[in-house]
């Protein structure tokens, strides 16, 4: 077999891209005999000056701009676009739907009880005004109230990173509450979590904030950590490069019916891990259990914090939130004793002793009867 060369025009710096290019490093480790050609690439830069002398058989590429558009054609190999931009017409093109991400992030803010919903976007991507379109349609057929913020395109000259963070703060402020508010991406809704912060508004109680593409660097590094839609960007970088395999067999496909791939779900982080609770007493009571629960709190810490008799306090309670203050407490350390056995090489006794457990049998059992298994047999099975 003819050992074929393959550009990569696809930027390395986020978790959807580097998704892509799983799907595409897994698709040649089964079926290419390719040799590819990746380096480092901007999002939204402008061609790089090696297409002008490279002599491959086909390209993988998110076009984001005309002038990289126009550099691949005139290469002369079969191109798969990975962006829904459209920057070039009569080229085979695939992406995650967007209808279907809107959809699952109206469903999980109204599955936790929002009514006021909001989308913060970027003028500059075509998908995420297709994702605002789709956002507004469904939050209004579930006669929600629908707020929205375009902020200036990320790549436009007149971008301005420290005048756009006053205007998502400016926004944010004037949003009734409790509101949820996703993010056309993971870096939008990061923005999103930085003007709650800095508006000292409680999150996710008063606002929660989901993101889009569950780039885990950005998810785990925000304060709280963030939601995010997961996108199949794998099966994407998959299909992606089986389709350009066969085009540079001499298979002729049409550009009307792109390559499509379904979102896989949402991963629940502590940005939107609440229901919306109006009553400013419980919302303060959930905020610090999920500052505090894991320095073993109990429920009279708590009483100390708001302005509630135990008894009218624990009725309140069980009446927004479903469950006790005391199983909501056992709620959040127990996942956060599930985030250090996936995440880190922590031994149990020494989660025992970083949440205040006073041994770690005491972890062990309460996590058996909370969850299901022990310590030692969750992370075997997810870390």
């Amino acid at each position: 077999m003819t050992r074929r060369s393959v550009a990569l025009l696809i930027e390395t710096s986020n978790g959807y891209s580097r998704g892509l290019l799983e799907g595409v490093i897994s698709y040649t480790k089964e079926h290419g005999n390719w040799s590819v050609y990746l380096t480092e690439q901007e999002r939204g830069a402008p061609p790089p000056a090696w297409l002008e002398t490279w002599g491959g058989d086909g390209i993988i590429a998110r076009i984001e701009t005309d002038s990289v558009g126009c550099q691949l054609q005139r290469c002369g190999v079969p191109i798969v676009d990975l962006s829904a931009a459209r920057h070039v017409k009569g080229v085979p093109w695939a992406d995650t739907e967007d209808k279907a991400i809107s959809r699952l992030a109206v469903e999980h803010f109204i599955a936790r009880g929002f009514r006021n919903l909001a989308y913060c976007g970027d003028a500059g991507f075509q998908w995420s005004s297709k994702r605002c379109q789709h956002f507004r349609q469904f939050a209004e057929a579930s006669g929600c109230k629908v707020f929205e913020h375009q902020s200036v395109a990320r790549y436009d000259r007149a971008f301005d990173a420290v005048a756009e963070k006053r205007r998502i703060m400016v926004w944010v402020r004037q949003l009734p509450r409790p509101v949820a508010i996703m993010g056309c991406y993971d870096f939008k809704a990061q923005e999103v979590l930085d003007a709650c912060r800095q508006l000292k508004l409680a999150v996710p109680t008063e606002v929660a904030v989901l993101g889009v593409d569950d780039d885990h660097l950005i998810c785990e590094l925000s304060d709280p950590t963030l939601s995010s839609v997961i996108p199949d960007t794998k099966r994407t970088g998959y299909e992606a490069a089986s389709l350009l395999d066969r085009m540079m067999s001499g298979e002729v496909f049409t550009t009307e019916e792109p390559l499509i791939t379904q979102p896989l779900g949402i991963q629940l982080r502590e940005s939107t891990d609440t229901v919306a609770i109006e009553d400013e007493q419980i919302a303060r009571a959930l905020q610090y259990i999920r500052r505090k629960a894991s320095a073993n709190i109990r429920v009279i810490d708590v009483l100390d914090n708001i302005d509630l008799s135990r008894r009218v306090f624990e009725h309140r309670f069980k009446k927004l939130v479903g469950r006790t203050p005391h199983q909501e407490i056992q709620r959040v350390r127990m996942n956060r004793v599930k985030e250090l056995l996936r995440e880190t090489d922590l031994t149990v006794p020494q989660i025992a002793e970083r949440l205040g457990f006073e041994h770690s049998e005491y972890l062990g059992a309460a996590f058996k009867r909370e969850i299901g298994v022990s310590p030692g047999e969750y992370k075997r099975k997810n870390s």
